[in-house]
């Protein structure tokens, strides 16, 4: 947010002065080929020097004896924390995947069951109906038959 500015009595713009540049003498032709000489020896002995300092870095901790076995218990501690730290991530991964898999599959059941159910509740429905009309059916030619059988008689 921009902070509000209270407003000057003047209105008129204040001039902003001009710096001028210094002119800088500039180098003889033997101070610029001095300068590229030492650039062309300095690159390299800094290369070297800082290769030395990392060297020395990854040797310190190994100097002695008992600072090279602190170094490597250092090392084996970081690395059963790592191991541990990723097994408990395996083991947690496997856990949620498990879990939703007993999820999936009690889904799939339920849903399985609730199918079957009403599927047999259909069937049986069906059966009733279709023994219904057969038990119609044959009162029905059996008393068809009965007719018959009494207007012959007759």
């Amino acid at each position: 947010m921009a902070a509000k500015t209270s407003k000057a009595t003047s209105s008129k713009p204040k001039a902003k002065a001009k710096s001028v540049p210094t002119p800088t003498p500039s180098p003889s032709r033997a101070e610029q080929v001095r300068s590229a000489a030492e650039r062309a020896v300095d690159l390299p002995v800094g290369v070297v020097l800082e290769a030395s300092d990392r060297v020395a870095e990854l040797l310190e901790p190994f100097s002695g004896r008992t600072a090279a076995e602190k170094q490597l218990k250092s090392y084996g501690t970081q690395l059963r924390r790592t191991v541990k730290r990723t097994e408990r991530r395996g083991a947690s991964a496997r856990r949620k995947a498990t879990t939703e898999a007993r999820k999936t599959r009690n889904k799939v059941e339920r849903e399985a069951r609730k199918r079957q159910r009403r599927v047999e509740i259909t069937l049986k429905r069906n059966r009733d109906e279709v023994e219904q009309r057969v038990r119609k059916a044959i009162d029905e030619q059996t008393s068809r038959a009965q007719d018959l059988i009494d207007q012959l008689r007759a």
